[in-house]
């Protein structure tokens, strides 16, 4: 499965090179044209039947993680967080570091050692470490070094009605529908753009953006899905199960009434499940797309993803099938006319 392999590579925001090879390999065959831009995107063209608007896609290539900082004298290293990662969730997980693979476990004082003020205190990042095995500064050199990427090991695991458990689900999902999309053609000239550290604010997709210049965008993301107990339907953003997510809003997109509702007639003329991504927290690469250049309308749709930002994310294979779905009869049906028009273009 492509969502497998896409997941298990390693591809902190920075160092996405390997998910971009993997992509690139399985895309050239299926494009016009294929190439990498100076900040590291991967760009995709693909020529309309028609030779009509050009739309863009959007999936981010890079997953959050941790760069090395420092190797202390004790052989355990400090480290910082790439992109937004909450402390209270790695304690004790393992990951791998640098180009070596080096194997690690993300560590804190032992709950027996901490007064009863450190236990009530939340652990931040500065009171955690990565303990790779050596004992000393020097030993520590041979395998590791400041700049290092860090990304968590994580196994992928199916289970229950159709879930999988991962890594990187945000935004690997995303890649793998777009590359399903580019095996298909549309009427529209078509820019399928994997783009880079969109989890440290959207910069790839600010490149992209001044290279395409596109009319229309969807962005295709992992999103989060709060459905948990004792909760209302509007705070749990979105449900697992419950197919794909349709962007409203969030903490840098105001999506246009005209996106929305292209997007919510496409789902209700196919029979596509789908339901609306409730809550105004997080961002996509579409902040970046909707405020580029002239200004460009921009869609959202998203796969819920339960735990995300963390080492074992949790989606519905049968959400990212109808994420799929709704963007591509959204290109086949060419609702992107609808968009336009009423935008007077």
């Amino acid at each position: 499965m492509v969502l497998k392999e896409l997941c298990l590579l390693r591809g902190v925001s920075g160092d996405e090179g390997r998910v971009r090879d993997f992509i690139r390999a399985h895309v050239e065959k299926h494009a016009t044209r294929v190439w990498t831009d100076p900040i590291g995107n991967l760009m995709a063209y693909k020529k309309g039947t028609e030779g009509k608007k050009h739309v863009l896609l959007a999936a981010h290539m890079d997953e959050v993680g941790f760069m090395v900082l420092g190797i202390n004298d004790n052989g355990l290293l400090s480290y910082e967080p790439v992109g937004g990662v909450d402390a209270r969730v790695v304690v004790s997980k393992p990951v791998l570091v640098g180009e070596k693979e080096v194997p690690g476990v993300i560590g804190a004082k032992a709950i027996h050692l901490q007064t009863r003020a450190e236990f009530e205190k939340v652990l931040k990042h500065d009171d955690l470490y990565i303990d790779i095995g050596a004992s000393t500064k020097e030993e520590a050199e041979k395998l590791v070094k400041p700049g290092d990427y860090v990304s968590f090991r994580s196994d992928w695991q199916e289970f229950g009605a159709g879930l999988v458990k991962a890594k990187a689900l945000d935004d690997r999902l995303g890649c793998v529908i777009l590359l399903q999309l580019l095996q298909e053609s549309f009427a529209c000239d078509f820019y399928g753009v994997f783009t880079v550290q969109e989890e440290l604010g959207t910069r790839g997709a600010m490149a992209a953006t001044a290279q395409v210049a596109p009319q229309l965008a969807l962005v295709l993301e992992g999103t989060t899905a709060n459905d948990l107990p004792g909760l209302r339907p509007d705070q749990m953003v979105t449900q697992v199960g419950k197919g794909a997510a349709i962007t409203l809003m969030d903490g840098r997109t105001l999506a246009l009434p005209r996106m929305v509702n292209a997007l919510f007639q496409t789902a209700k003329a196919h029979n596509i499940p789908h339901q609306p991504r409730r809550g105004a927290r997080g961002g996509t690469d579409g902040g970046a797309i909707h405020q580029g250049l002239g200004g460009c309308p921009v869609g959202g749709i998203s796969v819920p993803c339960r735990y995300i930002h963390s080492p074992n994310s949790l989606c519905s294979l049968g959400d990212m099938e109808a994420a799929y779905q709704l963007a591509r009869h959204f290109l086949l049906d060419e609702m992107w006319k609808e968009v336009l028009h009423h935008a007077g273009t």
